[in-house]
């Protein structure tokens, strides 16, 4: 695993891992690596110092190359969507892959209606939608689905 300090052509700053060198310039190739904060998909590496810790110290400061630890919230974007996911995930219940049967249970009158979130396949959400069923991606995975 590498990490990069990457920057995108609006001069957004952040950083990411990738599995190697080759897989970072692969992805940005393919245009699949794009800036969290606007969506920009011109992105440059961004000069990074190393962290480096001795086995008696271990690294609680940002380096001074002025990027965060990765587990720091950077942007108010970023903000925002952790306080959006610390309020969907203690107000709804997680129905994981069965999330569209749910949903449709749900508007036919078959359950009670409450906050649900999981996860749908595309045609299936279209299908809910297209039969009156109000839903809406969210945009983060399920921490039930991350790393």
């Amino acid at each position: 695993m590498i990490r990069y300090a990457l920057k995108c052509a609006e001069d957004h700053g952040f950083e990411s891992w990738f599995k190697s060198a080759e897989a970072f310039d692969s992805l940005k190739a393919a245009n699949l690596v794009a800036c969290p904060v606007c969506g920009n998909e011109t992105i440059s590496k961004a000069i990074m110092a190393p962290r480096v810790a001795s086995s008696r110290t271990k690294v609680t400061e940002p380096s001074t190359s002025g990027h965060r630890p990765l587990d720091a919230p950077g942007s108010e974007a970023e903000v925002a969507l952790t306080k959006m996911r610390k309020h969907v995930e203690e107000n709804s219940d997680y129905v994981g892959v069965g999330f569209a049967a749910e949903a449709r249970k749900m508007h036919d009158g078959e359950t009670p209606m409450r906050s649900i979130y999981g996860e749908a396949k595309l045609e299936d959400a279209k299908k809910l939608l297209e039969d009156g069923i109000p839903v809406a991606p969210l945009p983060f995975l399920p921490q039930r689905k991350t790393n």
